[in-house]
């Protein structure tokens, strides 16, 4: 970030399913004092409906979703009010909806590999994403390219570990 650019109002965590972002969201949000969403309650009924029965979202499920992390996106970086929000953004066309035309919004992308993530899926307990649809996650991931404004993050770190490193990129620190 250059010195004259002001820090992220809004900070997304994305990755696949399993990848963190929910802990390092929530975790984030609390050492920042920001107001947390959960990228899953922006699903309309329909999407996790189709999730529980292990089915896998189209472009076309995902789009009121992704339009509705958009809006409160927006309601924060209107009021001024810092946010972080957690949106496994799986696509370029997806990061880019989130951060198109919108300033102080900072992409981390929870990078790990398939067999870790896999693990940390069949450990949870209650969630309604199948394990079995983890395949669907990376079929669809189109990881950032380098020419995207999306910080990497490895996962194989602890949660606090990896809070810390993006408090310091949202120069909070």
């Amino acid at each position: 970030m250059a010195d004259d650019q002001k820090p992220p109002l809004v900070v997304v965590v994305t990755g696949v399913s399993g990848s963190g972002k929910t802990t390092v969201g929530e975790l984030l949000a609390e050492r920042l004092g920001w107001e947390y969403a959960e990228a899953d309650d922006f699903h309309p009924p329909a999407n996790i409906t189709k999730m529980r029965a292990g089915t896998p979202l189209t472009d076309a499920d995902r789009r009121p979703w992704l339009h509705a992390i958009g809006a409160w996106i927006d309601g924060r970086l209107a009021a001024g009010a810092p946010g972080v929000v957690t949106c496994s953004a799986l696509k370029r066309s997806y990061r880019d909806l989130l951060t198109g035309g919108r300033e102080r919004v900072l992409l981390v992308y929870l990078d790990g590999d398939k067999e870790l993530i896999a693990r940390r899926i069949s450990a949870r307990s209650g969630h309604f994403f199948k394990p079995e649809m983890l395949d669907s996650q990376f079929r669809d991931l189109e990881p950032p390219a380098p020419d995207e404004p999306v910080v990497r993050v490895p996962i194989d770190a602890p949660a606090e570990e990896i809070v810390r490193r993006i408090a310091a990129l949202a120069r909070t620190e």
